[in-house]
């Protein structure tokens, strides 16, 4: 279903065409943060006319913003070859910003502002919105370093809610965003480190938990983090496919490897029932 009216009291949108579909930029004003809040989604062509294609979630990483997988990442470039080349079925991507708190807000709730909701709820209605697709349309979610702590923390959060997630050079731990912010942690609220382990949320969802997927640089300064949740994992048995490959935290590794998220959220979704029908 789409919703027949706008959640968002303002929305502001600006199309710019690309080769094989259009990227949309929005600005809307949300409640759940209280302010405005920009999101870049990209359309391709192959998706129009049909009905509840899914929705991938990309999240940025500190210092970014909503244009960074885009213009940085070329994520949406990867998506529409893969689609060109029949290597995946048409997907929509939602590329928000993590509601431009500090360096990064991590995608925690604090500050008085709902950082998670606006990710979890609002943003799959914002695409429903601006693209005419079904609200209640299968959605995928993955990022990268902070990105991507916020999309293992919050696919493990609501398993209902997404069909699969995935993080690139993730932070696993509220703690490990120090390496990058110039706020004090203490400037966040109270915000409990044990409480927001990724392996925490994963645990206590252990039986609900969709499929998802890891990776790391072996240069990476996160790839301890990244190794110390995978070793929880299987002492938890709790099946998951991680992978370590040459590369630092840096572009060069997330453009090359993005492109696997896209291809193992392709497999999730050929193992569901039919996601869409063409609209008549």
């Amino acid at each position: 279903m789409s919703y027949p009216t706008s959640h968002f009291r303002t929305t502001e949108t600006g199309d710019f065409p690309c080769p094989g579909g259009v990227l949309k930029l929005v600005t809307v004003k949300s409640p759940a943060l209280g302010a405005r809040a920009d999101a870049s989604i990209y359309l391709p062509d192959q998706a129009r006319g049909l009905d509840k294609v899914p929705v991938v979630i990309l999240l940025h990483g500190v210092y970014g913003s909503h244009w960074i997988w885009a213009g940085m990442g070329k994520a949406h470039s990867t998506l529409q070859s893969l689609i060109d080349t029949g290597e995946i079925s048409p997907m929509i991507l939602a590329m928000p910003s993590d509601g431009l708190w500090g360096d990064g807000s991590a995608y925690l709730n604090h500050s008085r502002k709902e950082f998670e909701k606006w990710i979890v709820d609002e943003v799959p209605r914002l695409v429903s919105e601006v693209t005419g697709n079904a609200f209640d349309t299968p959605v995928f979610i993955a990022g990268l370093s902070m990105g991507g702590y916020g999309a293992l923390r919050i696919g493990a959060t609501y398993p209902e809610r997404f069909r699969a997630f995935a993080g690139h050079s993730s932070i696993t731990r509220f703690s490990e965003m120090s390496q990058f912010v110039e706020e004090p942690l203490e400037a966040y609220g109270e915000i409990d480190d044990l409480a927001t382990l990724v392996i925490t949320n994963m645990l206590r969802n252990k039986s609900r938990l969709p499929p998802f997927h890891f990776d790391c640089g072996v240069d990476d300064p996160l790839i301890e983090g990244n190794r110390l949740l995978h070793s929880q994992l299987q002492a938890a048995g709790i099946d998951c496919s991680y992978k370590e490959f040459p590369g630092g935290h840096e572009w060069t590794y997330w453009i090359s490897h993005i492109r696997e998220t896209f291809q193992f959220f392709e497999r999730v979704k050929s193992q569901a029932p039919k996601f869409y029908q063409r609209i008549m």
